[in-house]
């Protein structure tokens, strides 16, 4: 296509001036027609505009009556132009909003793309399961067999689905069904260890235990310590619901059940124990630290017997009676038969009943003295005790060897025969659970009652001694001298009786005759005891001891026979009686034998040589007018 050149252009520019357009530069008809119009003459030149007028004018013509011809074709082409126009509006429109939608669209597919291949997949693993449907089946059924093995009691079955099933989570931990599985499983594991203690809390023999800690140690559950210590704790509560069932309204019935109960199955249970478990070689933990595992026995034994002393402690502080010596035997009996697995306890016993015995003999003592006081201030001086001595008849020496006979002369008196009988009932009660570690306290007990009773005379001494006529001072002179010279050296008497002298030096190892360098052990100060009836009592002639204390320790001291008057000195009988009397005890008191020798005498000693001798049980009565006569 030819281009306009320089010199045409600048032709151009000068014919058409301003109205030549920039777009015909490269209008290539526009061109060939310059091309034309230079190769004319003049006169074409001047008849080209003529002819480009009617050329003009003819093509206008034929425009307007193609116009006019076809004017409902235009009218349709605009119709149409425009519907075009909106149609293309509208396709790009939603051209845009296509385009705009195409990259959800396209994260749309890809999703589809992979929920169909999930979907495949998945059929795929349907299948797969379908045909091993069987296996997997007994798998998820596992759970429930376990529960039904552990709730029947088919612990070996258990015990190899729970092996089963630990390979199974080693395999496959990561799959849920086998993390649910394996929690189930766990579970009824749980409810079996739970099942296996509950049968050691019951009545369960040797077989049953063997059977049951074998099972425990199947399960791995404990290490060997803590499978001895579950196993006596288990037994151990068993033991204390059945000592729980024990009956405890009354505190003798209360412990003698529970010593039996304790003495049977706690010797089973220890059988048990070294039956199942060996002590001989020490225990290794993961640590590398040897366990004490004969530590873990003693330590639970110890509990056990701290725990039935305590009971024990209990039920003596309620009262037991008269049956402390019966009840001591069975404690020894007991702590005897402990003895062969290492656990005799028979030393921690005789504190506690050296305690309830002196705590009994005190408040013995205490009653009589208060009952003394209330004697006292009902008492009168009148001279009917003399007309009664007169009318009783003499009392013959007791042929039973061995035997104390109380002073008959106290009967003129009813306060102080009164409180000799009281003392004398202590004395009995304490005859039959008297440890001889008690001698000390007992007399320290009596003289301090003795001291208290010359206290309660001269308080009635001062109060009536104003009134006093001739006779009822000479009677409250005898009354004095009874007191002084049969009962004082009568409950002195009572006391070698139970706490012989030559048993006292034995066990401090000492002569006989040094024994009260210690202190009035097992016999009462006299000089202090009626230190302050000194002013009443009449003035005695020394006398010498009427038996020897080297001799004879059971009879008289020098300080009473100081006190006894020439015409009431003992006779052959008494003398007799008195050498040969010792307290009764049974048979069957245990002995505890003290391993050191103090001179403070804290230790349990019975006296078993000769039990078949006793303690008078009291004063005679005498008839009921009589007694009301007195007590007016």
């Amino acid at each position: 296509m030819a281009a306009v050149d320089v010199e045409d252009e600048s032709i151009l520019v000068s014919i058409f001036k301003d109205s030549f357009s920039e777009n015909w530069r490269e209008n290539p008809d526009f061109a060939a027609y310059l091309s034309e119009l230079s190769s004319y003459g003049v006169e074409k030149l001047n008849r080209e505009p003529e002819r480009l007028s009617e050329e003009r004018a003819h093509i206008l013509q034929q425009t307007r009556e193609l116009a006019f011809s076809n004017y409902k074709t235009f009218i349709r082409t605009a119709h149409c132009t425009k519907q075009i126009y909106r149609d293309f509006g509208r396709v790009e429109s939603s051209l845009a909003k296509l385009l705009d939608k195409l990259p959800s669209f396209g994260e749309k597919c890809r999703g589809f793309v992979k929920e169909a291949e999930d979907i495949g997949a998945s059929r795929r693993m349907n299948s797969l399961t379908l045909n091993r449907h069987t296996e997997i089946l007994e798998i998820l059924e596992i759970p429930q067999l376990m529960d039904t093995c552990v709730r029947n009691g088919y612990y070996e079955e258990a015990l190899e689905l729970a092996a089963y099933v630990k390979r199974l989570e080693k395999k496959h931990s990561s799959l849920p069904v086998i993390q649910g599985i394996v929690h189930e499983v766990r579970q009824s594991a749980q409810l079996m260890l739970n099942q296996l203690l509950q049968q050691l809390r019951s009545n369960s023999q040797l077989p049953v235990c063997l059977r049951v800690i074998g099972y425990l140690r199947r399960m791995d559950v404990f290490t060997e310590a803590e499978l001895r210590v579950k196993f006596l704790q288990a037994r151990g509560s068993w033991l204390r619901s059945v000592l729980a069932a024990v009956p405890d309204e009354d505190p003798y019935f209360h412990i003698t059940k529970t010593i039996e109960a304790c003495r049977v199955h706690l010797f089973d249970i220890i059988t048990q124990y070294r039956a199942i478990f060996s002590d001989e070689d020490p225990l290794l933990p993961p640590g590398g630290q040897t366990v004490n595992e004969s530590a873990i026995f003693h330590g639970w034994v110890v509990q056990q017997v701290a725990q039935f002393l305590e009971t024990l402690d209990r039920d003596l502080k309620r009262g037991v009676g008269s049956r402390l010596d019966s009840l001591l035997g069975q404690c020894m009996y007991f702590g005897l038969s402990f003895s062969r697995v290492g656990a005799d306890f028979r030393g921690q016993l005789a504190p506690m009943f050296q305690r309830v015995a002196m705590d009994t003999f005190h408040k013995a003592v205490k009653e009589a003295v208060d009952k003394f006081q209330e004697d006292m201030n009902l008492y009168t001086l009148i001279s009917l005790p003399s007309m009664l001595g007169n009318t009783i008849p003499p009392v013959a020496p007791s042929t039973q060897p061995g035997t104390l006979q109380p002073p008959m002369a106290l009967l003129d008196f009813p306060p102080l025969a009164c409180f000799l009988n009281n003392v004398l009932a202590a004395f009995n009660d304490l005859r039959l659970c008297c440890p001889i570690g008690l001698a000390q306290e007992v007399t320290r007990c009596l003289e301090d009652a003795l001291l208290k009773v010359t206290k309660l005379i001269l308080v009635f001494h001062r109060a009536e001694e104003s009134a006093f006529s001739s006779r009822e001072r000479e009677l409250f002179v005898q009354f004095c001298c009874a007191f002084a010279e049969d009962m004082v050296p009568f409950l002195n008497r009572c006391l070698q009786v139970l706490f012989p002298p030559a048993q006292l030096a034995q066990i401090l190892g000492v002569p006989p005759a040094q024994v009260y360098k210690y202190g009035n052990i097992g016999c009462i100060s006299v000089s202090t005891v009626l230190e302050p009836l000194k002013f009443v009592l009449p003035k005695r002639e020394p006398m010498s001891p009427v038996v020897d204390l080297t001799v004879d320790l059971t009879s008289l001291t020098p300080a009473e026979a100081e006190l006894l008057p020439p015409s009431k000195s003992l006779s052959s009988e008494k003398a007799e009686a008195a050498r040969e009397s010792v307290p009764t005890l049974h048979a069957q008191q245990p002995q505890v034998a003290p391993s050191t020798v103090e001179p403070s005498l804290n230790q349990t000693e019975p006296i078993a040589n000769e039990a078949q001798k006793s303690i008078p049980e009291e004063l005679p009565r005498t008839n009921t007018n009589a007694d009301k006569t007195l007590s007016g």
